[in-house]
């Protein structure tokens, strides 16, 4: 009895220990972590709510500097009621749908030829970072001479072909302009969603695939029932990075269009961008970032949600 309950003393005493120490680990990695955390607070919540604060106020430029007065919603208000505003944002939004499924579509189809040849996978791999790996401006600038309406490279493969009878002004039409850079940025951030979607498949135990082959199911059953579904959480996550990065959209159209013709591809961030440097509408810019944050929240909340009731219904 008495070398039971010197036993039960013992592990009392060595769970107390383990707690302490436990503790005082978790306060020591807390007052390392301390300074880094003051560092990203200041550089990244303190420009949100200095963004948000503006966006509610007149910024009027002094001699001294500038100072800023509070008017409610003013900025929002005018916001509603322009028409280059929401041109903006239902071009970013169907900018960003369009580009976002076709790579998503071609990303799994890259993916699974990529997964499928073992011998190559490593060169292709390197291959299609290439694009991905280019800075967006340089990418830009070589897609406006492809484009080029005198000396493209497009226009002479296509009046080659037979395709065209005279050189076509790619951007300077609404139209193609749109098309134009939806290629461009489909073309170089589709490797991206290959390498998610790729590491996602090789996640997948084999076993899934020997078994659905011997009970008799064709290669299309296969990915319907076992590759898509398993792979729900990298697409999920592919879609969220990129609709992420096209709704931020600047360089570019920046670079590509310019914006034009006219309005035609000017999104969100160029607007913004517009009224906060080039007009000096510090509040009212202020108001379009903010109103494009709200708006992106609220769409990758709604995006995780239904891929999550999707993923609860394949588990």
């Amino acid at each position: 009895m008495a070398q039971s309950e010197q036993v039960m003393g013992n592990d009392q005493k060595w769970r107390a220990g383990r707690k302490y120490f436990l503790r005082s680990d978790r306060n020591s990695g807390i007052r390392m972590m301390a300074p880094a955390l003051l560092v990203i607070l200041l550089v990244t919540l303190f420009p949100i709510l200095y963004s948000v604060v503006m966006s509610f106020s007149h910024v009027a430029i002094t001699d001294n500097g500038f100072q800023i007065h509070l008017q409610g919603f003013k900025n929002y208000n005018i916001l509603i009621h322009s028409g280059i505003y929401w041109h903006s944002v239902w071009f970013t939004i169907y900018y960003a749908l369009v580009t976002v499924f076709v790579e998503l579509v071609l990303g799994m189809l890259i993916a699974l030829a990529i997964h499928n040849v073992e011998r190559l996978k490593s060169v292709s791999l390197v291959v299609m970072l290439i694009p991905w790996s280019l800075i967006t401006v340089i990418s830009a600038e070589m897609w406006s001479y492809i484009y080029n309406g005198v000396y493209g490279v497009l226009n002479y493969v296509l009046i080659s072909l037979h395709i065209l009878s005279s050189p076509v002004t790619w951007t300077g039409h609404s139209v193609t302009a749109v098309i134009s850079m939806m290629v461009a940025d489909i073309w170089k951030t589709t490797p991206f969603v290959v390498i998610i979607l790729l590491g996602g498949l090789q996640m997948i135990s084999k076993e899934y695939y020997e078994a659905a082959y011997m009970d008799g199911a064709n290669r299309w059953q296969v990915f319907w029932k076992i590759t898509f579904p398993l792979l729900r959480g990298s697409i999920a996550l592919a879609a969220m990075f990129r609709v992420l990065q096209a709704f931020g959209v600047f360089d570019l159209p920046y670079v590509l269009t310019g914006g034009g013709p006219g309005r035609a591809t000017q999104s969100l961030a160029m607007l913004a961008d517009q009224a906060l440097f080039t007009n000096l509408h510090f509040g009212l810019g202020s108001s379009v970032a903010v109103s494009t944050v709200v708006m992106v929240l609220v769409i990758c909340l709604l995006f995780l949600s239904a891929f999550r009731s999707l993923v609860e219904e394949g588990a």
